[in-house]
């Protein structure tokens, strides 16, 4: 037996027969001029559990995002109460937006999301640091082949390019590199001088500002200065021609970007860092000897031969050894950094960030080594 009712509000619009409810849209369904609220749809489930809801269309004109609202409420009212939704005689756009409505969940305000368990949070992190580990290794098969091709003459980059990489690395990083090697200096003095002057040794401040300095403190503060200074700007550089894709037309072009980018970069810092690290030597030694001179009451010849007498031509060279060193691992840093920047502004700003924080730990990390190195040396 069939039963069928009619609702008298709004007239035949909605119409219960067996287990489904039809519901006739007509005329316009526009956004603030609904012919059928929810509301009326739930008066008329009032006490009834209908299978199905399904839809009779053939009477609709116009409609916009107001059809597609009351679709989406009236799907999740038939999903609360376990009713089939039938959309099969809707519009096809209407039900291309609505499949695509309900296939992305709403963001619940103020609900964190769960968080993973230990053993999941330590293995992404394994993986995380593998995955980083495999890409530096990468890079630096790449640039070993890049200087592979340097030797051999079949490396493409501008010289323009590399000249003007060398003057921003050296000649403008003279006045920040002039003022912290001087106070460094300025320091050693100072913290000499305390413990020195219990013993009447203030003479030998010279010796310790002049080995320090000269031996491995002027080659770390000029690679720290580079690394927040030129480091940065490099991973900046290459990242927004990453989010710009001007890397990938480079490629598109046949061109490498390891050649083109990273190649004058390292050149540049290697040539430039052993030079810096002379400057702030003598900066640093310039600043010790301010305080000998003018707060210790030493004197100016006694002082510089003091100096002479505790450095020798092995503690240059250990000195610009680490500077040399320090150049690849702050070009580096950079580069790669740069490189594996994402596609977006944040991207770069964090790869900047990454870029110093990389450099810094690499020649603090090369700075143990090459000190435990010359140590079993005897040098």
């Amino acid at each position: 037996m069939t039963i069928s009712e009619t609702i008298d509000n709004p007239p035949d619009l909605i119409r219960l027969t067996d287990d489904t409810l039809h519901l006739r849209l007509a005329g316009d369904w526009l956004a603030g001029s609904l012919p059928l609220t929810l509301r009326e749809v739930e008066d008329a489930l009032s006490g009834k559990t209908p299978g199905s809801i399904r839809f009779e269309t053939k009477d609709l004109q116009t409609w916009d995002s107001g059809l597609l609202t009351f679709l989406i409420a009236l799907k999740k009212l038939c999903d609360a109460r376990e009713i089939a939704f039938d959309d099969g005689n809707l519009p096809d756009g209407a039900r291309r937006l609505l499949a695509l409505a309900s296939a992305v969940p709403e963001q619940q305000a103020g609900k964190g999301s769960s968080r993973a368990p230990l053993l999941e949070r330590v293995a992404d992190r394994a993986l995380a640091a593998w995955k980083s580990v495999v890409d530096m290794l990468d890079f630096l098969g790449e640039v070993t082949l890049a200087c592979g091709r340097l030797l051999t003459g079949r490396a493409r980059f501008r010289r323009s390019d590399l000249w003007a990489i060398m003057r921003e690395c050296g000649a403008d990083a003279l006045p920040i590199v002039s003022l912290i090697s001087a106070l460094v200096g300025l320091i050693f003095a100072f913290v000499g001088a305390v413990q020195l002057s219990m013993f009447g040794a203030e003479i030998y401040v010279a010796s310790l500002v002049a080995i320090a300095v000269v031996r491995v403190m002027g080659a770390i503060m000029t690679g720290i200065i580079m690394a927040g200074r030129t480091g940065a700007a490099f991973a900046a550089r290459i990242g927004t021609m990453q989010v710009n894709e001007e890397i990938d037309a480079l490629a598109t072009l046949g061109i490498s970007p390891i050649d083109f980018l990273v190649l004058p970069r390292i050149i540049a810092l290697v040539v430039m860092m052993p030079l810096l690290c002379l400057y702030a030597d003598l900066m640093g030694i310039l600043g010790g000897l301010a305080v000998g001179v003018f707060m210790l009451d030493l004197n100016l010849g006694e002082y510089l031969e003091m100096t002479k007498l505790a450095v020798g031509l092995k503690d240059f060279w250990i000195g610009l050894f680490h500077s040399a060193v320090f150049g690849v691992l702050v070009a580096l840093s950079g580069c790669l950094r740069g490189l594996q920047c994402g596609r977006s502004a944040s991207a770069v700003g964090d790869a900047a960030t990454s870029a110093v924080v990389t450099g810094i730990v690499n020649i603090i990390v090369a700075t143990a080594v090459i000190t435990v190195i010359c140590n079993i040396l005897g040098i």
